[in-house]
């Protein structure tokens, strides 16, 4: 200790230096301490301290008028990384683009309003184009959402008849169904090319609890649809149960609703 004391005092001429005696563990060494080398170190020590100061300085910089991605917070698009535009605050995907950027939940929507277009295979659907019909248009699905042991879906109600609103006859056995039957259509997703045909189906009211037992016969088309073949109607969501007055009567519902949420799974 007394060496390295020593050592830095003869740094710079010994006629600077003054011996500083200090007490460590009983022991009384002496230091030589040079008052111009105590200087230097200060002031580098300073210069440390103004480093760290100007680094914090621009982070908070960068932080404040930084770039925000998804969700981030915003006060017009120029605070939005690339395509994204500032909606209510935060960075979200611009519609009018159609990017899908940002991957958020739905929102909340009434019961009669589509879907929005999701993802793209396996645990999600996204509609595969759109069907002009006069005026209105309207998303076209080649799937549906996944299938579980409770499906979720929308109830609609059909008219299976002759003359009804599925138009043709049904698909599965090219005959006409009456209103007693319970007999349903599914998107076309779930319907997967015939492949639920003639199968039945447990479907149960989330409003009532009440099920019933119900044979498919039809595909609700998700792509086609305002013609001849379809009565005129446009293409189904891809999320729907088109279920005959049996059906509806079976649950409990009141037909005149028009729509009501279910679960579905195969029986």
């Amino acid at each position: 200790m007394l060496a390295i004391c020593a050592s830095l005092g003869l740094l710079l001429p010994r006629s600077k230096a003054q011996v500083i005696p200090f007490s460590l563990g009983g022991l009384t060494i002496h230091c030589l301490f040079n008052p111009f080398f105590a200087a230097i170190a200060a002031k580098i020590n300073n210069l440390f301290l103004l480093c760290i100061f100007l680094f914090n300085l621009l982070n908070v910089s960068f932080l404040i008028n930084g770039i925000s991605y998804c969700y981030g917070p915003c006060n017009d698009f120029n605070d939005c990384d690339g395509q994204l535009i500032c909606t209510n605050g935060k960075c979200n995907d611009d519609p009018d683009l159609g990017t899908h950027i940002c991957r958020s939940p739905p929102p909340p929507r009434d019961h009669g309003s589509p879907p929005p277009p999701s993802g793209g295979s396996g645990t999600t659907c996204r509609s595969s184009g759109t069907l002009q019909c006069g005026t209105n248009s309207y998303p076209q699905y080649t799937c549906s959402p996944p299938v579980s042991s409770s499906t979720k879906a929308i109830l609609t109600l059909n008219g299976f008849s002759e003359g009804g609103d599925g138009g043709a006859p049904s698909e599965c056995d090219d005959q006409y169904h009456q209103n007693s039957e319970p007999v349903v259509a599914l998107s076309t997703g779930w319907f997967n090319k015939v492949a639920l045909c003639l199968r039945y189906i447990t479907i149960t009211s989330t409003r009532t609890g009440r099920s019933v037992r119900a044979k498919v016969v039809d595909e609700c088309d998700s792509v086609h649809g305002c013609d001849e073949e379809h009565a005129g109607q446009p293409p189904c969501r891809n999320n729907i149960v088109d279920g005959s007055q049996a059906v509806w009567d079976a649950l409990g519902l009141d037909s005149n609703v028009g729509e009501e949420n279910v679960t579905w799974a195969t029986a």
